[in-house]
């Protein structure tokens, strides 16, 4: 697939694109995430949806991204919820934040877009002893028939290189990453969502994907943009999501 830059569809993405829904953080308040005081470092923060929600409990967040469009946004959207979050730019493999210090690094719809090791290993510098990691996803899900379905039929048809077609929103493998990064007391959850769009939302949430504005030529944009909304019968869409977390501890100081 062509080079991705969701920095090209910043407008859409902060628009259109559902953030994480409440839920996610009452889940990981049983695992002392999201406390009042503690310091979260939300890597690949995009326009700072998870972000947003952990500066709402009372969290000090600081949002890493490498697209200052992105960063733009999530400046925007925090001053419009009258939260304090520091946005910086910056890349999760090389932060260039000090060691140790923060709770919790955080990961919200990002790490397939990461060098693995590298971030894993980074995140563990980030992080004062018994700190903890979050990597999330809050994904639709392409059932039989559904629209979603026929969605990433018509994506493929614009875009054959786009591969993130298909998914389950389950990411065993983020487990292994954390495991050999030394990362221990690793656990996961997840549960089911229903999101209501209106079809041209519908339509710019598909435009502020990989598959499509971040990484095809505006002409090619307009035109699936056109066949899309042709595509949808209705005006009131339901689309199913799938938000999954895993949670895994840094360990104590070494000696």
């Amino acid at each position: 697939m062509t080079k991705i830059d969701f920095g090209r569809t910043a407008s859409d993405y902060a628009r259109h694109r559902a953030g994480f829904p409440p839920l996610l953080l009452e889940r990981l308040s049983t695992f002392g995430i999201g406390e009042a005081g503690q310091t979260v470092l939300d890597l690949g923060t995009g326009t700072g949806s998870l972000a947003r929600l952990l500066a709402a409990r009372g969290a000090v967040v600081t949002g890493l991204d490498p697209a200052e469009p992105l960063l733009e946004q999530a400046r925007r959207l925090a001053r419009e919820d009258g939260l304090e979050i520091t946005f910086v730019t910056g890349e999760a493999e090389r932060t260039g934040l000090p060691s140790a210090a923060f709770d919790v690094v955080t990961a919200g719809q990002c790490w397939h877009w990461f060098r693995a090791p590298e971030a894993a290993a980074e995140a563990r510098r980030l992080l004062r002893p018994d700190g903890r990691i979050v990597i999330a996803h809050f994904d639709w899900l392409p059932l039989p028939g559904n629209v979603v379905e026929a969605t990433e039929r018509l994506i493929l048809a614009h875009n054959p290189a786009w591969t993130l077609s298909g998914g389950t929103g389950m990411y065993p493998r983020w487990l292994a990453d954390l495991r050999t990064a030394g990362f221990h007391d690793v656990e996961t959850f997840s549960f089911d969502v229903d999101v209501p769009y209106t079809r041209d939302a519908w339509v710019g949430r598909i435009r502020a994907s990989a598959g499509v504005a971040a990484s095809l030529p505006a002409p090619a944009v307009e035109r699936f943009s056109a066949e899309l909304t042709a595509l949808i019968t209705e005006d009131r869409l339901t689309i199913p999501h799938r938000v999954w977390a895993v949670v895994a501890d840094n360990g104590p100081a070494v000696p």
